[in-house]
């Protein structure tokens, strides 16, 4: 994309893009992304956010705090002078692990309809909205003869995080903003913590994998997706949802190789039976209220691990805005490990 395509009609100005969620790992580089197009980019955090990645002089902070709902009208309208607005925003906001599972509604719903409408409110609509939903909103697909996921699919989420992300969705077709929504599958890139557990585990020559029928992995590499963000906010038409993944699907033998090789570790394959998984998976759930922190391995974690089939068609998104993942899991492999090993992660 060239500098002029960022412009707005008047006088030159930079369109301006708000990154709701900035602080998270995928947030991080749509800001990058938009700094990088030239655009104007304001980073929407809460006071408690880590500003780690977020240290561009060039970009803008938007402090918001969803736990008054009541106030985020008034931050959006006093950050910019009046009668000016966002062009895009990009709501990145959400959680994958929580303490209680009411918390997924509360933080992946609650907080998306009083941001929506405190945008109305402050009068502030965007020309488009991308919102981050994930794969996990439709639930299980075809778990014996493995047909890709489509948009068109009636969704049927298992765990209260899909639930959640369902709920918003739904939302979104209600609440009068011009919305695209992604439902992303398995986002992983350098500052991604949860595939550095894998990779760690690789490392040390065990890769663990849920039960014992063929499972189909799909990935995209964070800055795919980034571009993808940007894409779909010039070129796709509001009101459309899309799937975004590499062309391709994997087995965790195939990911286990490819890892290994990167890593330069062949790691045994260690396959878990779903019972055995189940089981630790609540003890794990337990200990985590206990110590009043959230576990990775949970009930809800559980029914995602289990799912068989996660491939996706991304036929409609290539249509629609020439999404072109540009990194395959191999090349994206390395880049992370790299990133890892020079932070001294690995």
């Amino acid at each position: 994309m060239t500098e002029d395509m960022t412009q707005s009609g008047e006088a030159g100005k930079k369109k301006r893009v708000l990154v709701v969620g900035a602080g998270g790992f995928a947030g991080g580089f749509f800001v990058e992304e938009g700094l990088r197009r030239g655009f104007e980019v304001w980073a929407g955090v809460r006071e408690s956010t880590s500003r780690k990645w977020l240290t561009d002089p060039a970009l803008k902070f938007l402090v918001l705090d969803f736990d008054r709902p009541e106030t985020l009208s008034a931050s959006l309208s006093t950050a910019l002078p009046s009668g000016e607005k966002w062009d895009y925003i990009i709501y990145n906001l959400g959680a994958t692990k929580c303490l209680n599972f009411s918390d997924f509604s509360r933080i992946n719903y609650s907080y998306l309809r009083s941001f929506t409408d405190a945008v109305h409110a402050a009068g502030m609509a965007p020309e488009k909205m991308l919102y981050m939903s994930s794969l996990s909103a439709m639930g299980p697909g075809d778990e014996k003869g493995y047909t890709p996921f489509t948009e068109k699919m009636i969704p049927h989420p298992n765990t209260r995080y899909g639930a959640s992300k369902l709920k918003a969705e739904m939302w979104l077709a209600t609440c009068g903003l011009p919305v695209v929504i992604f439902r992303a599958t398995g986002i992983y890139g350098p500052r991604d913590r949860d595939y550095f557990l894998m990779f760690e585990s690789i490392k040390k020559g065990f890769d663990f994998s849920v039960g014992f029928r063929k499972q189909l992995l799909t990935f995209l590499y964070v800055e795919d997706l980034a571009r993808a963000a940007y894409d779909a906010l010039e070129k796709a038409p509001a009101g459309e949802t899309y799937n975004v993944a590499e062309p391709r699907a994997y087995t965790q033998k195939e990911f286990r190789e490819i890892a290994g090789e990167v890593i330069g570790k062949k790691a045994v394959g260690v396959k878990m039976p779903l019972w055995a998984v189940k089981a630790v998976s609540v003890i794990a759930e337990k200990w985590g209220v206990l110590r009043l922190k959230p576990s990775t391995l949970n009930r809800d974690k559980f029914n995602i691990m289990k799912q068989r089939n996660w491939a996706a068609d991304i036929s409609k998104a290539r249509r629609d805005f020439g999404f072109n993942p540009e990194v395959d899991l191999r090349e994206g492999v390395r880049r992370s490990v790299e990133w890892y090993r020079k932070e001294g992660w690995m």
